[in-house]
């Protein structure tokens, strides 16, 4: 294959852009400097579409497309907003939010929460749907960390950099629904793995306050995701 066929002539909003065919449109959007809402992709892992908030528009396709696990095609004319897009990314995280029991006002990342930002950027004020209020819990046997599981919207990510990252793969994901939870070992309290390895990766790469460190403010808690991206890198050249 030419260098040239391996290169994707398309389009998004109405502007043409150039990418490599293995790229997907959340990578050139965001190397554009084109804004699309996600949660559960972070540069530095693997992606899993289970979010949806990255959802786009594409011509000739009825369905909505998630843009972090779907790769340019020559050609493809894509819509990264429109009023269609905005009513379905409002709905997912107002579902979000009634999902669990999350409260900004007494939170730890308050001011550092993904979730409470695309909320404001979708100038979301209000819920239209009944709130559930589960029994959720909060294990704090960890000697450092927390996870408060009222606070997790199972975007996954604790799960893949532990795997990919980490290799310790302490975390997995238990149940199914409304039910699903993440959990440390075969369900055991975290404090009591021996998988463990207290990195902090995962309290690092969670976009809400289900995972945090013992002892930090507010004006602490903003969490380091840009060293995924370069332990990846590192990771490929001990390898290569």
């Amino acid at each position: 294959m030419t260098a040239s066929a391996n290169v994707k002539t398309f389009q998004i909003n109405g502007r043409d852009y150039s990418a490599r065919a293995e790229e997907t449109i959340l990578e050139v959007a965001r190397q554009n400097g084109i804004f699309i809402p996600r949660l559960c992709e972070l540069e530095g892992l693997s992606t899993v579409g289970a979010c949806r908030l990255c959802l786009v528009e594409v011509k000739g396709s009825n369905r909505l497309l998630a843009s972090c696990v779907t790769r340019v095609e020559e050609g493809m004319e894509v819509t990264t907003n429109s009023e269609r897009l905005e009513r379905y990314r409002r709905g997912i995280v107002e579902l979000l939010f009634t999902e669990r029991n999350h409260v900004c006002s007494v939170c730890v990342s308050n001011g550092h929460c993904e979730l409470q930002f695309l909320s404001q950027k979708l100038d979301i004020t209000h819920i239209h749907y009944p709130y559930r209020f589960p029994k959720a819990e909060v294990d704090a046997s960890h000697g450092r960390f927390v996870i408060d599981h009222n606070r997790c919207i199972l975007c996954n990510r604790c799960v893949r950099v532990c795997d990919e990252i980490e290799g310790a793969h302490t975390w997995d994901v238990m149940g199914r629904g409304i039910d699903a939870r993440v959990i440390t070992d075969l369900n055991q309290p975290w404090g009591t793995s021996d998988t463990c390895t207290s990195c902090g990766k995962c309290v690092h790469v969670c976009p809400t306050g289900a995972l945090f460190e013992k002892g930090r403010s507010v004006a602490e808690m903003e969490k380091r995701r840009n060293f995924l991206p370069y332990l990846q890198l590192m990771r490929g050249d001990q390898n290569g």
